[in-house]
């Protein structure tokens, strides 16, 4: 079965659920620059949902692309991810909203933390319908990255009870690991 339909879809669900979040930013009722501090929080939620849900996007591109076809599994693994990605919107406006309280701030850890299992899932099962040694396997390896990011998410949650900002900055801390470019597929690629 082809990946292209299965890119198409994620790439519009990816672009609404960025397009939800933008338009849960209301304007401050007043002209000043003073207006806008009240609305930091969400402004800093949302930041940090844009650039994790930026992450999947990138990576869902790369993984497909060094993926040659998809099968049934996959497109339902494929959409597990895209359904906890959906809530990001909802967790990050609760988490905004409520000035980084424990409740939001965990239920966003959550919703992270359940997007993160989603990606390794999908990708142990891009990895399964492929042959052994593809190229797929071979430019995923053992995906530190991506467990790491699940077991960073699994402690945040609880310490959201704790200090909350403590929460965040596990949250902030996995986007920044992601940030740091991951060539494995490229150089795989390349390979040739």
């Amino acid at each position: 079965m082809s990946k292209g339909r299965m890119e198409a879809f994620s790439d519009g669900v990816i672009a609404v659920i960025i397009t939800i979040m933008v338009l849960e930013m209301k304007s401050p009722h007043g002209s000043s620059p003073a207006a806008l501090w009240p609305l930091l929080p969400v402004f800093l939620s949302y930041v940090l949902s844009f650039v994790h849900v930026g992450i999947y996007w990138n990576n869902h591109h790369h993984l497909l692309h060094a993926a040659q076809h998809v099968e049934g599994g996959v497109l339902w693994a494929n959409l597990h991810l895209l359904f906890w990605l959906s809530l990001v919107p909802f967790a990050t406006t609760w988490m905004g909203e409520n000035q980084f309280a424990p409740w939001p701030v965990a239920l966003y850890g959550t919703v992270l933390l359940l997007s993160g299992a989603a990606y390794v899932l999908l990708t142990k099962r891009l990895i399964a319908h492929h042959e052994r040694g593809s190229k797929l396997a071979a430019s995923i390896g053992n995906d530190k990255k991506g467990k790491a990011s699940v077991v960073i998410y699994a402690i945040a949650i609880p310490l959201s009870f704790v200090q909350p900002w403590i929460a965040c900055l596990c949250y902030a801390l996995v986007a920044v690991i992601w940030l740091v470019p991951d060539p494995r597929i490229e150089k795989t690629l390349r390979q040739e």
